[in-house]
């Protein structure tokens, strides 16, 4: 066991995890980190231009590619840049290790003034994260990687924060590497199953919710003969696109708002599966569950049980093992669901019309969506950005396939769309990425396309580009009189800067 630094240290460590890319931006207190890169070239390192794009990046690499997402960078300012990047990552659950440095030991707490000093910075990552911890000493540095990766594959994959300080970091020492573990994922207890299955297998109307906890979960072929099994209709919320392709004639689309067939369809059911997701349905929908509807509400995360919706039967589980139990114990059972495939179809397609016909620019919005559509190999990977015409995407884009279409969840944090989307180029190298973002989303990270060049992330990103924020602008417009101020934008011609960078720039017209 050769002496290593703890910088070289990490970079093993995470290599042993299984980790193959980290984003990260250089700074003086995790120069000895950088130094790992050098000495264990087998983890990839690519470095970004702004902090807030290392966790974007790691988002999107982690959430299109099933993999951990590794971000890297300075404490402080550093950390202080990437929190709305861990916040999104937050809110979409996206299994994010962030690595921060730290001032020097002997200086926490002391308020002397040192480089990027921040009365504790474990505190203020605490909102934004599930977990965190400070190294102390070399020595643990892996085991303190080993727990951060353990936090991540275990229950709800939220992000998780983990710091050393620099002299930790420069500290020569025997260090030895932890091998990697696997994790058993949280099944569902045998009476909570059999209820569950009983009030299923005698349902005359049941109704699927699906949230991204099926995506995250790689729950695809358990939803499927889950629902199959029951004909039931699988309502997906944003995050929970693709685990049943649009196409499938048991999934409803996803609506806007009160919009989509979501709203028609509840009030029918008599007993409702929600898997893997918040079952925060629209305010505009208005539904809560009667006394004779029965609503199953399977989440690895048992506090979900208490904000929205509370659940007839709470089933905390891993939405892959516990859809697998159900599926397995529905099997060989005489189901009673009543639903008509012919009246379920109406439903669907009338719903698509009206979504098609609702305004002239939500029509617009919504014939973009179903063009691109018509153009893309269906594995493409598409990131909406938070653009008036994005926000369709949900329910105007066929998602064929699991994690291939990328939301910011509740959090809407703007600027995300694109660095997002390069690290879901940089985890599926081979496979389509397409950014659609808006002008003022796109001006948020525009130095990365320099780290597009760099690295030879081939992200094809439209810039829907109306010089303005467009949501704040339409609601000057709609509830303030009109009363336009501080909404419109001045931008760059974007076809020469992009080629300013090394990169192609197209103008469409």
């Amino acid at each position: 066991m050769p002496v290593i630094t703890g910088g070289q240290s990490v970079i093993q460590q995470l290599r042993s995890e299984g980790v193959e890319v980290v984003f990260g931006l250089p700074g003086v207190q995790i120069m000895h980190i950088y130094d790992g890169f050098f000495t264990t070239p087998e983890v990839r390192v690519i470095t970004t231009r702004h902090e807030q794009s290392t966790a974007y990046m790691a988002d999107g690499y982690a959430r299109s590619t099933g993999k951990i997402g590794v971000c890297l960078v300075v404490p402080g300012p550093g950390a202080y840049n990437a929190g709305a990047a861990m916040a999104t990552a937050y809110a979409a659950s996206s299994p994010v290790l962030m690595i921060s440095g730290q001032i020097d030991s002997s200086l926490i707490g002391t308020g002397r003034g040192a480089l990027h000093e921040v009365h504790d910075q474990l505190e203020f990552m605490a909102p934004v994260t599930k977990w965190t911890d400070r190294i102390s000493r070399a020595e643990d540095i892996p085991a303190g990687i080993h727990e951060a990766i353990r936090q991540l594959k275990t229950g709800r994959p939220r992000p998780v924060e983990l710091e050393i300080p620099p002299d930790i970091l420069a500290t020569e020492a025997y260090i030895e590497t932890i091998e990697p573990e696997e994790y058993q994922r949280a099944a569902v207890q045998d009476d909570v199953l059999r209820s569950a299955l009983e009030r299923l297998s005698t349902a005359k109307k049941p109704l699927i919710w699906a949230g991204g906890g099926v995506n995250l979960a790689g729950a695809w072929d358990e939803l499927r003969e889950v629902a199959e099994t029951l004909g039931a209709p699988v309502v997906l919320t944003r995050e929970g696109k693709g685990a049943l392709p649009d196409t499938h004639p048991q999934m409803m689309m996803m609506g806007a708002g009160d919009q989509g067939p979501g709203p028609e369809l509840m009030p029918q059911a008599d007993v409702i599966l929600a898997v893997g997701t918040r079952f925060n349905i629209p305010d505009t929908a208005e539904w809560k569950p009667r006394a004779d509807q029965t609503v199953i509400h399977m989440d690895v995360d048992e506090e979900e049980f208490r904000n929205n919706i509370t659940p007839t039967i709470g089933v905390i589980a891993d939405a892959k093992e516990g859809l697998g139990q159900m599926a397995r114990g529905l099997r060989g059972r005489s189901m009673q669901s009543s639903w008509d495939k012919e009246s379920l179809a109406e439903v669907k397609s009338r719903h698509a019309e009206m979504m098609r016909e609702r305004t002239p620019e939500f029509s617009q919005a919504y014939g973009v969506w179903e063009e691109v559509r018509k153009e893309l190999p269906e594995e493409t990977i598409v990131i909406g950005g938070v653009t008036g015409g994005a926000q369709f995407g949900g329910s105007a884009f066929a998602t064929l396939r699991p994690r291939t279409l990328i939301s910011s969840s509740y959090m809407g944090t703007l600027g995300y769309g694109f660095p997002t989307a390069l690290g879901a180029k940089v985890g599926n190298p081979d496979t389509p990425v397409l950014a659609l973002v808006g002008d003022g989303g796109f001006m948020y990270a525009i130095g990365e396309l320099a780290t597009a060049v760099q690295n030879k992330i081939n992200l094809v990103t439209v810039v829907f580009n109306n010089h303005r924020y467009g949501a704040s602008n339409d609601d000057q417009r709609s509830r303030f009189k009109g009363n336009v101020i501080g909404t419109e934008l001045h931008n760059p011609d974007f076809v020469p800067l992009a080629e300013s960078f090394g990169a192609k720039g197209i103008k469409v017209t």
